[in-house]
């Protein structure tokens, strides 16, 4: 997902997706330890996508406080 799709998330869509993003990396290690998966850079797709949600999440955050 592209920072602008992210950026036309509500809030509560985006802490959604953050939390679903952190389950898929939280199951794709998972998999890794256990030898079962194959397209290791999934785990760094994963991890950069869900810093892309916390910090749109967080720029929201700032800017209705």
């Amino acid at each position: 997902m592209k920072s602008a799709e992210f950026r036309d998330l509500s809030l509560e869509e985006l802490e959604a997706k953050s939390h679903e993003l952190r389950s898929e990396l939280f199951n794709v290690k998972i998999r890794k330890a256990t030898g079962q998966l194959e397209n290791t850079a999934k785990l760094r797709l994963l991890r950069r996508e869900i810093a892309r949600a916390e910090t749109i999440l967080r720029e929201k955050r700032g800017a209705t406080t």
